[in-house]
């Protein structure tokens, strides 16, 4: 297959957004101080306020004892809080405490809001083409091998 080609073309231009979405994550944690999986952990929680750990420790692929250290520290950093789940009282509801609309917290979704200003800006018939390729793509991939 040559270098030019459609597939391979399309290939590297994901993998050079995939890393300029890495490069813009890994400046947006270095200047709040904080690791991958809080990050990772933080935008899970915003994006599903009162959150169970259970949840979280199974978005993140971590222990029950590594959900309870993470929820810790994210407590102890005040970027989270833990309420009493109000239909039982032996759970708790992770919620978060930051904005993340607002700076610095929006440094984490920067990248993200900016890539869907110019996907809205873009041909929305060619929006919808790409949409659909890349779900058949991905489909095909993650079904590909056992």
């Amino acid at each position: 297959m040559a270098n030019d080609s459609p597939a391979l073309t399309l290939g590297q231009a994901l993998r050079q957004y995939l890393d300029a979405r890495n490069a813009a994550m890994v400046t947006a944690r270095a200047s709040l101080g904080i690791s991958d999986i809080d990050a990772r952990a933080l935008l899970f929680v915003v994006g599903n306020p009162g959150t169970r750990p259970t949840a979280l420790r199974e978005y993140l692929g971590i222990t029950s004892a590594g959900v309870t250290t993470l929820i810790d520290r994210l407590v102890g950093r005040s970027l989270v809080r833990r309420d009493v789940d109000p239909t039982d009282r032996r759970v708790n509801r992770i919620t978060a405490t930051i904005d993340i609309a607002d700076d610095p917290w929006s440094a984490l979704n920067r990248f993200d809001d900016d890539f869907d200003v110019a996907v809205g800006a873009a041909d929305q018939a060619r929006v919808g083409d790409s949409v659909a390729l890349l779900a058949s793509l991905t489909a095909a991939t993650v079904g590909a091998r056992p």
